[in-house]
């Protein structure tokens, strides 16, 4: 074989190698379930996941509920751009958990729960962390032992699928536990707190924001 076919050979598989992931990540971010389908397999296993649009059907297919429509189409605060980032990370680009990360950082969890692997957590937004007096948030934020119990209590040690959620009880990393229940696209946590976005997928976790912040007995 001369040395040009030989090259023109080469040129040709890179050529090949480097467009196959631009198909692969077209094929995930298609609208049809047999596109969905494949994402639908990874959430259910280990790994990381591309969800779908906001508006999709509930299940583990992608992000529903009404909150999902404030997301922004593209960039890092994106459902896309969520998927590529471990949860604290994910969670700092949407301004709607802006007092979450703030949280977070005060009680020095940022690389507990990014370095966290296969974890729900159900994340409350500013406006559920506003229906606590602002007295009693600070003084939540200034004792770091408390902040740490209220915010572990938000994690559940494993990936939890909208299914799993219809009635379920889970531990927490707090070691509580957690009662959700519900079906379709109507989700409840302890009874108290609505699911306004459920299934959002960052790279080590399923998101749940939630319109209430849970308090462990």
């Amino acid at each position: 074989m001369s040395n040009t076919l030989k090259f023109r050979r080469t040129a040709v598989a890179l050529a090949a190698a480097a467009v196959l992931p631009f198909s692969l990540a077209a094929c995930s971010s298609g609208d049809s379930q047999a596109d969905a389908a494949p994402a639908s397999s990874a959430d259910s296993g280990n790994g990381s996941r591309t969800p779908a649009r906001a508006g999709g059907s509930a299940g583990t297919d992608g992000p529903f509920g009404p909150a999902c429509a404030g997301v922004p189409a593209e960039g890092a605060g994106s459902f896309a751009g969520m998927a590529e980032d471990p949860v604290a990370t994910a969670a700092s680009n949407n301004p709607a958990l802006s007092t979450l990360v703030t949280a977070v950082k005060q009680a020095g969890l940022v690389d507990t729960l990014n370095s966290a692997e296969d974890i729900t957590v159900f994340a409350p937004t500013n406006d559920a962390f506003a229906k606590i007096p602002k007295a009693d948030l600070d003084k939540v934020l200034a004792d770091k032992a408390t902040l740490t119990k209220i915010l572990t209590y938000h994690v559940v040690g494993q990936r939890l699928t909208p299914e799993q959620l219809e009635n379920g009880s889970f531990a927490t990393l707090q070691k509580g536990m957690v009662t959700t229940s519900g079906s379709g696209q109507s989700y409840k946590v302890n009874d108290t707190a609505a699911v306004v976005c459920g299934n959002v997928g960052t790279a080590n976790a399923n998101v749940y924001i939630i319109d209430t912040v849970l308090m462990p007995k």
